[in-house]
């Protein structure tokens, strides 16, 4: 490790054996006595840190620094001083200062704060990348050995944890190699699913939290304890999202994080109908066939969204009052805010939030938000600028000095695609890429989760003779006519409905705001 330093102290004659050290370990070390010259060296030269003595005769350490600042602003710059008055340490930090050494310094406090200013993106990255290495294969016997919905949902948090730490610290190769290993878990997570999905369903013994089952084990019994709770619920939101936005809400909420499944299709139309009704979609149009809108049908999949809430409500007994809320764009945002206090008025507050949906279809369709987001990496970066830069941000301001649990949950997340499959079927088949129902369905039958008797799995069934099928991992349907646009048109898009753990295993979080 090598950098140039330029070091301004009054007494920097003492100091000609740290230089030494310094210089020694690879370091260009140039002295100054006063600020004044110090601030021509930076107009002059081009160095990695400065360490400046506090008080100097002349110029102060604190005017100096001002004076390097506007010549060189992302200069690091260490203050050094005998002072520990807390003010001091206030105005240096202020002025942006990278780090505060207290007078005597040692060499190896010296080296330290340089590792730490100069050189920690190259020593976290050779960390970062060293501690994948070691982790990789312990990965694959998690994989190996993963045999519950618990481990799978270790595992996936292991994964993403790497996947934040490797976006940042990392060659293009690790990347890669991290990606093939996510891609053999979710072909391993696929297999699991298939093996496990009817049970689920149908026997309590082996089900996790499915949709059905979120405001039943994370609302009411909040309601029960006489708890306020507001329920949002983020479309299409993913669990490396929800960790990019855990760090903004750390300093305001006490969270706890979970994960649940969502059933399958992971789409609108079933996993968040099936939260607010507490039922599967089979139930749903057998007891409320009035609320259930069938794929072929234009009328919207997710507008009776309100009524099923209260019938779910009515059917567990429940009296508290609730509101609903639908924000789909920054004008619902800020009218929500104007009337926030109506929050106060209702037990239950359900808030329906969908930018990262409309995000993930105007990438599809838009070649400048493709460009945008044209990576997992920045698909995150953009779902954090949203939260940080919209009435959002404001909007969980305002949460967390209100007297109520918040339980932030989503309906499905979604998936990269990149590899197609070919279907075959008649003009009423639904358009979903992900999945696919009805009649006659011609397909690769080891590419795909077939299912040729719906209603053991609770789903409807349109004509006798419907099947539905889920991609696998990152596949998405395509049909042999014009075939070769299609998956050019698709391919790296953002899509959701099939079995991945991506789309299947996602957040569920309370936040308790610590003003409380």
């Amino acid at each position: 490790m090598s950098a140039r330093l330029l070091w301004v102290d009054d007494e920097i004659d003492l100091l000609k054996a740290h230089c030494i050290f310094l210089e020694k370990r690879g370091y260009e070390v140039t002295t100054t006595s006063n600020g004044r010259d110090a601030i021509d060296l930076c107009k002059e030269g081009d160095y990695d840190l400065v360490l400046l003595d506090e008080n100097m005769p002349g110029l102060s350490g604190l005017e100096t620094l001002s004076q390097i600042k506007a010549v060189c602003p992302t200069l690091p710059v260490v203050m050094v001083t005998k002072n520990e008055a807390e003010d001091l340490m206030d105005q240096a930090i202020g002025a942006q200062i990278a780090d505060y050494l207290l007078k005597p310094v040692n060499p190896m406090q010296i080296l330290l704060t340089l590792k730490k200013n100069i050189h920690q993106r190259e020593i976290v990255q050779e960390q970062t990348q060293t501690g994948y290495r070691q982790d990789f294969a312990q990965i694959s016997l998690q994989m190996d050995d993963a045999r519950d919905t618990e481990a799978w949902k270790d595992l996936y948090r292991r994964l993403v944890a790497w996947e934040l730490q490797l976006e940042e610290n990392a060659d293009p190769a690790m990347g890669e190699m991290l990606r093939l290993q996510k891609e053999e878990a979710n072909a391993a997570f696929a297999k699991f699913v298939k093996k496990h999905y009817e049970s689920w369903l149908t026997s309590s013994a082996d089900r996790p939290t499915l949709s059905p089952d979120v405001m039943r084990h994370a609302v009411f019994p909040r309601l029960a304890e006489g708890r306020r709770v507001v329920f949002l619920v983020l479309d299409n939101f993913r669990y490396d999202q929800w960790r990019m936005l855990a760090a903004e809400l750390a300093d305001e909420f006490d969270l706890d994080e979970d994960l649940y499944y969502s059933i399958l299709p992971t789409s609108t139309q079933y996993a968040r109908n099936a939260i607010f009704s507490g039922l599967m979609p089979l139930q749903i149009k057998e007891k409320h066939p009035e609320l259930w809108v069938e794929e072929d049908e234009d009328e919207g999949k997710n507008l009776n969204e309100e009524a099923l809430i209260a019938h779910q409500m009515e059917r567990l007994h429940r009296k508290e009052s609730f509101s609903y809320h639908k924000l789909n764009d920054s004008a619902a945002v800020d009218h929500l805010l104007a009337g926030f206090n109506t929050l106060k008025q209702h037990s239950l507050n359900v808030l329906v939030i969908n930018f990262i949906d409309i995000l993930s279809h105007a990438r599809t369709e838009s070649r400048m938000v493709r460009e945008l987001a044209s990576n997992e990496a920045a698909y995150r970066s953009i779902t954090l600028s949203w939260f940080r830069h919209t009435g959002m941000r404001e909007l969980f301001r305002r949460l967390s000095a209100l007297d109520a649990d918040i339980v932030l949950t989503t309906d499905h997340g979604s998936i990269r695609v990149d590899s197609p499959t070919k279907v075959i079927g008649d003009r009423n088949v639904n358009t979903n890429l992900r999945y696919k129902l009805g009649r006659n369905l011609n397909y690769p039958a080891k590419e795909v989760f077939e299912i040729k008797e719906p209603k053991r799995f609770f789903l409807p069934t349109p004509n006798l003779s419907t099947a539905y099928i889920f991609a696998l991992g990152s596949r998405f349907f395509a049909y042999p006519n014009n075939y070769n646009y299609y998956v050019q048109y698709y391919r790296n898009t953002f899509q959701h409905g099939g079995i991945s753990m991506e789309e299947m295993i996602i957040p569920l979080i309370t936040l308790r705001p610590k003003a409380r």
